[in-house]
């Protein structure tokens, strides 16, 4: 796998940062998740492959403890506010003099610097501040948010795991680590690239919601079928267009893609539910329309064309979840699909395998500086 060797330790956290240590995992870096020791909620669904330390980073041999761990690691994972980590005495100057090597990934909402940077927030703050919010809604609805998957993983996570693999390939040549300011706002703005820079093109002009791509055209939009269901439509092109209102029943000459798009929408919105959305899928399937089928999540696992594409992996309790992506034809990434750890699971066996002895993991656990979790039987 192309990250086989990479030694990767990340501090346990919400959405972006374990999906990130995940990315990283998927493709042969061995991730260790550092957990607090007190017991919290186990939301964290993106530790596949991962393995688990649980840690007590307010105890100073934990702070020790952490040191060590990064003194041979490649990659630093932190997903806390600006500051934090200075707090505890593991900012970059002290890790990165003890380990000049270390990639050390700060992933965070605001950023290091700015009037925001110590504030706290979620993902639709984020866009928000990124001014990628304010262009997402439909027409005289107010701005909304496309869940957390925007900020959180494509902004964050995601990039993240992207400035990562380039400092790791950087590293090649100079032999030196450096840290990346991986924060949510700038992914989002940088994401939305295209936003700022097609204002100008025909597509968008208008008020949010009322624009070509965000709801304002009729040809670019969803539709609910005769069983309650759904079918997506972007005929952009004329000749895509032509198609679509071929597989509905129109003349070329009935319909143009210049006409009324509230009028065209009532027209298609009426045809639409005279049949099935399966039944849709057949009138289109030799048609070049953009059209497709809004698939539920586990239709999308179950559907022919993601079955030939291995898109959905099954894991250790033969549930299916989405494999990793992009796909390398020499190297690619071999998920590992055993359970997620529970929590300090493997504490005992990554310190040895960082160097500590017996008895000073035993002295660690007896203070409780660190804890050694147990796997629940599956019986």
């Amino acid at each position: 796998m192309a990250l086989k060797g990479i030694k990767v330790i990340e501090l346990a956290g919400l959405a972006p940062a374990p999906f990130c240590g995940m990315i990283l995992s998927d493709f042969g870096a061995k991730v260790i998740r550092v957990d607090k020791t007190r017991h919290v909620p186990d939301i964290d669904r993106q530790s596949r492959g991962k393995y688990s330390v649980a840690l007590d980073l307010k105890q100073k041999e934990g702070v020790s403890v952490f040191k060590r761990l990064c003194f041979n690691a490649d990659v630093l994972i932190e997903p806390f506010r600006a500051g934090i980590m200075e707090k505890l005495g593991l900012g970059p100057d002290v890790l990165m003099s003890e380990n000049p090597r270390l990639i050390y990934a700060r992933l965070t909402g605001f950023g290091q610097k700015g009037s925001y940077a110590k504030k706290a927030g979620h993902d639709i703050n984020y866009l928000a501040l990124s001014g990628v919010l304010s262009r997402l809604g439909r027409v005289n609805e107010r701005p909304y948010a496309p869940i957390n998957l925007l900020a959180d993983f494509a902004s964050g996570g995601l990039l993240c795991a992207f400035g990562i693999v380039t400092a790791l390939l950087e590293r090649v040549q100079s032999g030196k680590g450096q840290v990346i300011d991986a924060n949510m706002v700038e992914g989002s703005a940088y994401v939305a690239n295209w936003l700022w820079r097609s204002r100008d093109i025909y597509i968008w002009g208008r008020p949010r919601g009322d624009n070509v791509l965000d709801g304002g055209s009729a040809f670019y939009d969803t539709y609910k079928t005769a069983d309650g269901k759904y079918i997506s439509v972007g005929a952009l092109e004329p000749q895509f267009f032509q198609d679509l209102i071929k597989g509905l029943g129109f003349k070329p000459k009935e319909i143009s893609q210049l006409s009324n798009p509230e009028e065209m929408r009532k027209k298609f919105q009426d045809i639409f539910l005279t049949k099935t959305r399966d039944e849709w899928v057949k009138v289109y399937k030799d048609l070049d329309a953009c059209v497709a089928p809004v698939l539920e999540m586990d239709e999308a696992a179950k559907h022919d064309h993601n079955q030939t594409n291995n898109t959905f992996v099954r894991n250790e309790k033969n549930e299916l979840e989405p494999g990793p992506a992009p796909k390398l034809s020499r190297t690619p990434a071999d998920p590992i699909m055993e359970d997620q750890p529970v929590t300090g699971q493997n504490t005992t066996e990554v310190l040895l395998e960082s160097e500590f002895s017996q008895s000073e993991i035993k002295a660690l656990i007896d203070k409780g500086v660190v804890i050694q979790g147990k796997i629940q039987s599956k019986m």
